[in-house]
């Protein structure tokens, strides 16, 4: 896991202290009902290996709006993961036609004329204070490029590349998407709506359906953000790619939380709760936590950023000829720095050489890269990629383990075929 700020890891520490100690208010959800998702939550359930037939369709499933290729993206459930190799030539942006979707339950189709924001709570100064679209549209506006991705992304590699037990989505890569966000800083509205000294958390919450795991409903999705990242790089973004973002992908109003957890980018949403004591929502405590050995029984502290990756932009098993010159492509991200340099080997990782970056690294966003590789023999092969970002860190041989899948950062085994 990439490495927070000095203030994000204080509060994670806090946040743990906290919750252990019962000291944390929850929000919407009986207390009992969270220690019943935290014991379940450290219990390794079988997961699906990546190359496991997985369903697939030519239109969109119940609960997504887009139309969903084949070529293009795999269903998991409720949600679409982006082939890697449909992402061959589609610049630094992700289209939103390629754009991954994580869904808890269903799109909801919300008119942006009737919609409005409410922020409420007793870390305002005076009461609940509504914005309109038109009403957030009228406020300076911002636009940061970024990626989202989910906390789970990779996770299916747990089980085929280290023989471990994980719970969740069986995705490989393609739970990432970078796109150009436009929108007004969430500081902006918080000021506005009179936030005050005492507030110590910020809770945006969708207007999706409500959440039912296990008999159990979790309500809407929710998740708190402290108040120093809330008024720091946060964005409500209206607009996606400089077009008025899609139903699939949040509209009319959706969080940007840069460098965070998928989770933490909220989709449509509706009401924003401005808190002065610290807020849990299952999302925060059985969930987006990571359990297992080498972790404490309530589980880590909330996770916040996201981690380290590289992904090749090939299909699984891609042919190649034999002696003749091929230019691999690819991505890599991270949420703690800049990515500096990538690394290629073509023969399984006895040999590594660099990738050219075609890309001026930024934090919050993938950098594209390439590499030429003429194969001499034939038969399967293997390639793989690794990341260093600028904080020193470089993807491992191994990812830690953890009984949800989060956070999965090792070097991903790519196979070939050279005919």
């Amino acid at each position: 896991m990439s490495s927070p700020s000095p203030s994000e890891a204080a509060y994670d520490r806090m946040r743990l202290r906290q919750w252990s100690r019962g000291r944390a208010r929850s929000a919407g959800v009986d207390r009992r009902d969270l220690l019943r998702l935290i014991t379940a939550a450290s219990l390794a359930a079988p997961l699906l290996p990546a190359g496991a037939p997985a369903a697939r369709a030519a239109v969109a499933p119940a609960g997504i709006v887009k139309p969903l290729p084949p070529e293009v993206f795999t269903v998991r459930g409720t949600n679409a993961e982006t082939n890697f190799a449909a992402l061959r030539g589609t610049g630094l942006l992700t289209p939103a036609d390629r754009f991954f979707v994580r869904n808890h339950t269903a799109t909801p189709l919300i008119d942006a004329a009737d919609w409005r924001l409410t922020v409420w709570g007793d870390g305002l100064e005076g009461g609940p204070v509504d914005f309109t679209y038109e009403a957030l549209r009228a406020l300076p506006s911002v636009s940061r490029t970024a990626f989202v991705e989910c906390a789970g992304n990779g996770r299916s590699f747990f089980t085929s590349q280290q023989g471990q037990q994980v719970s969740g989505t069986a995705w490989t890569l393609g739970a990432i998407g970078t796109a150009r966000w436009h929108g007004v800083r969430l500081a902006e509205v918080l000021r506005a709506a009179g936030i005050g000294r005492r507030a110590v958390d910020v809770l945006p919450r969708g207007l999706d359906a409500e959440v039912v795991s296990d008999g159990t409903n979790l309500g809407r999705v929710r998740r708190p953000l402290p108040v120093a990242k809330a008024l720091d790089d946060v964005i409500l973004a209206y607009e996606m790619n400089g077009e008025p973002l899609p139903r699939d992908h949040g509209a009319p109003v959706r969080l940007i939380v840069p460098s965070w957890v998928g989770i933490a980018n909220i989709k449509w949403v509706g009401d924003i709760e401005v808190s002065a004591e610290p807020l849990l929502t299952p999302w925060n405590t059985g969930l987006y936590r990571l359990f297992g050995p080498g972790h404490p029984p309530e589980g880590s502290a909330p996770l916040t950023r996201q981690t380290l990756k590289s992904a090749f932009e090939l299909a699984p098993g891609a042919s190649f000829a034999a002696r003749r010159r091929h230019l691999l492509t690819g991505r890599s991200w991270s949420g703690g720095a800049p990515v500096r340099r990538v690394e290629v080997s073509t023969d399984g990782g006895a040999v590594w050489r660099r990738a050219r970056l075609r890309d001026e690294p930024r934090a919050g966003s993938w950098v594209r890269w390439t590499a030429d590789w003429v194969p001499r023999t034939t038969g399967p092969g293997v390639l793989l990629a690794r990341a260093t970002d600028r904080s020193g860190r470089t993807q491992p041989v191994t990812a830690a383990h953890n009984t949800q899948g989060y956070l999965f950062d090792a070097v991903v085994r790519h196979p070939v075929t050279v005919v």
